[in-house]
């Protein structure tokens, strides 16, 4: 039975993979550090779900910590790092680069190292639509130039490629990059639009929207990207690959849809625009489609429905979860 390495292990997208590898009877090890990057109830609401599945182990280890990193290598072989971790956000990305550094792009070469050293033979790493830059083609397909990151986040991210890639060629480690468009879904990040605009609606609260909300987005459901994660551990070599959704939507769409599914009217307040947000993403999946025979499933309508439902059923205590 295969034993996998999963890093981040409470947060929204590698809870998701580590929930579906489990349910397929594979070996799962978790680590998180379980920071307050964001509101820890919700990390601890992930990680109570995964601790009822048998085949599941937890170590709150840092992944800017070698040393502990380097122990959980010794004591066990894993097959495969699945590599999530990280400190999201753009816009707090401008606030501390140092945090995103040492995290993202630090935290990624201690993994590496540890497969190198430990034989670990595969790795895939997460990164992000950001990583494209101003005026990227649309959709964007792998070949657009990633070399003129716009924020901090996104150069952490583009590091760590950097990274991967030279410990493929260095090391013939097999890797596989995707890099994740607009994730959203149940038990999602409160930094994210998504959670933040259903919160808002529901608690009558008012939405606060930088710029006109004409700004546009792929958004693509967890278990699409989590399923698309899986498939990476059969591929050989090294692949960069983007996972997005197939429906753009602008913002204004969006809480249209939100305001109909939780029946309660938007109250938006504009704010000015973000300079280190994007105007528009949208994936072009093919290569994904061609090598892993990936495609997104759940539509829009029907993700928004179901993280709707998630918060409604959970309203009693996610009503007071930090935004």
């Amino acid at each position: 039975m295969a034993h996998i390495f999963i890093t981040g292990a409470a947060g929204f997208i590698a809870s998701r993979i580590c929930e579906m590898l489990l349910n397929e009877g594979t070996e799962v090890t978790g680590v998180d550090i379980l920071n307050d990057i964001y509101d820890v109830r919700l990390k601890e609401y992930r990680l109570n779900r995964l601790l009822e599945h048998k085949g599941f182990h937890f170590s709150r280890t840092d992944i800017t910590d070698f040393t502990a990193l380097d122990k959980l290598f010794t004591e066990n072989h894993y097959d495969a790092v699945i590599n999530i971790a990280g400190i999201p956000g753009v816009r707090l990305s401008m606030k501390d680069p140092w945090l995103y550094l040492n995290v993202n792009t630090g935290g990624t070469v201690n993994l590496l190292e540890c497969c190198r050293r430990h034989g670990t033979k595969k790795f895939i790493q997460a990164s992000t639509s950001s990583i494209y830059g101003e005026n990227a083609p649309y959709p964007t397909n792998e070949e657009a130039s990633s070399d003129r990151p716009l924020q901090p986040y996104a150069a952490s991210k583009k590091g760590a490629e950097a990274e991967c890639h030279a410990y493929h060629y260095l090391y013939d480690l097999d890797v596989t990059i995707f890099r994740f468009f607009t994730v959203y879904g149940p038990a999602g990040r409160p930094d994210m639009a998504i959670y933040r605009f259903v919160k808002w609606i529901a608690e009558g609260e008012p939405i606060l929207l930088n710029g006109d909300g004409n700004q546009t987005r792929g958004f693509t459901y967890v278990d699409d990207i989590a399923k698309g994660c899986i498939l990476g551990l059969k591929q050989p070599g090294f692949e960069i690959m983007n996972l997005g959704g197939h429906e753009s939507i602008s913002i204004n769409d969006l809480i249209s849809k939100l305001e109909g599914m939780i029946g309660r009217k938007a109250v938006v307040q504009h704010q000015p625009v973000v300079k280190a947000d994007m105007l528009a993403n949208l994936a072009d999946i093919t290569k994904a489609r061609t090598l892993l025979n990936w495609e997104p499933e759940v539509s829009l309508d029907e993700g928004l429905q179901r993280t709707v439902d998630w918060y409604m059923e959970n309203r009693t205590w996610l009503k007071d979860i930090r935004i």
